[in-house]
């Protein structure tokens, strides 16, 4: 009978590891809109760092000598922010997604950040077009809100969107701002919210623009002190209007 290879987890420092590549075709592979992320050419510049307020990680999970799935985010000054997170099809189940999760978590809170926000599309808002594709890729997105209501990531209750990259470059409108509070939690205060974001933003925005968008959303978000956190596979009460 053969044991199992272990899974492992690893932060990818070196620009010329051929791990990025594995992950980069890992992405293509199960994101149904891949050319929406950040793509594999830009991965060993994020690594090359460059802004003294962000710092960028790619986390790979490998099983002997082969990549199996992996992560990219980002520590900044308020929290973190994670922007992809993937496993291939093969391994899929077997904890890779969990072990990936964990890892990145355990960085945060080194860095001494109170959580991990991400982004993720709501079935709600997807065309008819975009299920299908989600289909072809062997996705789903009610699927991918459970798992990752289950890995600790609740719905900010804010109208959220990306400030580029919808039709014809107009903001982008089918996903929610999830956020990974470390010690738990029921709310989260706005202001980390827009300050995690304009630092995000700010590095394809530019500060004015991404102080804009962040204040923007301040104001959608009625400038309250503190916003609701709502179960992961739930989208913000905004949209239910």
């Amino acid at each position: 009978m053969s044991v199992p290879t272990p899974l492992t987890v690893r932060c990818v420092t070196d620009p010329q590891d051929p791990a990025l590549a594995a992950f980069g075709r890992i992405q293509e592979e199960v994101y149904y809109a891949p050319d929406m992320l950040i793509p594999p050419a830009a991965f060993s510049r994020l690594l090359a760092g460059g802004q003294d307020e962000r710092q960028d990680r790619i986390l790979v999970a490998e099983q002997g000598s082969e990549v199996v799935g992996g992560t990219i985010y980002s520590l900044l000054p308020a929290a973190g922010f994670n922007s992809f997170m993937g496993v291939s099809r093969a391994a899929q189940g077997q904890g890779a997604g969990r072990a990936l999760h964990a890892a990145s978590l355990a960085d945060v809170r080194a860095a001494g950040l109170p959580g991990m926000f991400a982004d993720s599309v709501h079935p709600s808002r997807q065309s008819a077009a975009e299920r299908e594709a989600e289909a072809r890729s062997g996705s789903d997105p009610f699927t991918r809100r459970q798992q990752l209501h289950a890995l600790g990531l609740r719905t900010v209750d804010v109208p959220y969107w990306q400030p580029v990259g919808g039709e014809n470059g107009g903001p982008l409108k089918d996903l929610d701002l999830l956020y990974c509070p470390l010690d738990g939690g029921e709310t989260v205060p706005l202001a980390l919210v827009t300050r995690t974001m304009e630092a995000y933003w700010r590095g394809w925005l530019g500060p004015q623009r991404a102080a804009a968008e962040a204040q923007a959303l301040a104001e959608r978000a009625g400038n309250a002190e503190r916003v609701r956190l709502l179960p992961g596979t739930e989208t913000p009460g905004y949209w239910a209007r």
